[in-house]
């Protein structure tokens, strides 16, 4: 016969039961971290992430901004590059740039593209009204496809502490490859 009493036994059986919930909260919140810490950064600018604007700022100033384009992919069979390495816009002006990607393999490829700016401080800022950043896209084998990017830089650059002085913004893009690819949701 056991020499625990009834409520020892609960005490365990609880603790027990504690500790599987709290390694199941600590998995669960493993897995979100990355998708919220991604829309944390989109919302505030954080670490040089690009913001989603809704519309284009109605003031434009007479001060521009040089824009560079960096493109990168991780360990997919593409080639990607920007159409113009490097733009001249004014702030508060809507600026373009096309994408150009192409499928080296015989076989479709999935990725997605991320993105980010320096300087940092830029991030806030610097902001696009039109990407095909963090959507899903499928790439037919050897089909080329051109991507476009709308953006902006705020008007408030010019005045913020933050950003008064940034002369220069480089955008840069990888191109990586997407797990659980769902082609309904892509964009091509």
């Amino acid at each position: 016969m056991s020499d625990e009493s009834p409520k020892a036994k609960d005490r365990k059986n609880l603790v027990a039961i504690l500790c599987v919930l709290g390694v199941m909260g600590m998995t669960g919140a493993a897995f979100a971290a990355v998708p919220l810490y991604r829309l944390f950064c989109q919302v505030t600018g954080f670490g040089g992430t690009v913001m989603t604007a809704i519309e284009a700022p109605t003031v434009v100033l007479e001060d521009s901004v040089a824009i560079h384009f960096d493109t990168n992919v991780r360990n997919l069979p593409l080639e990607f590059e920007a159409e113009e390495v490097t733009q001249r816009v004014k702030i508060g002006a809507t600026g373009m740039a096309y994408f150009r990607v192409k499928n080296t393999s015989d076989q479709p490829v999935h990725a997605t593209a991320g993105y980010n700016v320096v300087p940092q401080k830029a991030g806030p800022y610097f902001q696009k009204l039109q990407c095909f950043c963090f959507e899903g896209q499928e790439i037919a084998p050897g089909a080329e496809v051109v991507f476009p990017v709308q953006y902006f830089v705020a008007p408030e650059m010019a005045t913020d502490r933050e950003g008064r002085g940034i002369k220069e913004i480089t955008l840069s893009y990888t191109f990586y490859p997407t797990k659980g690819f769902d082609p309904s949701v892509s964009a091509q």
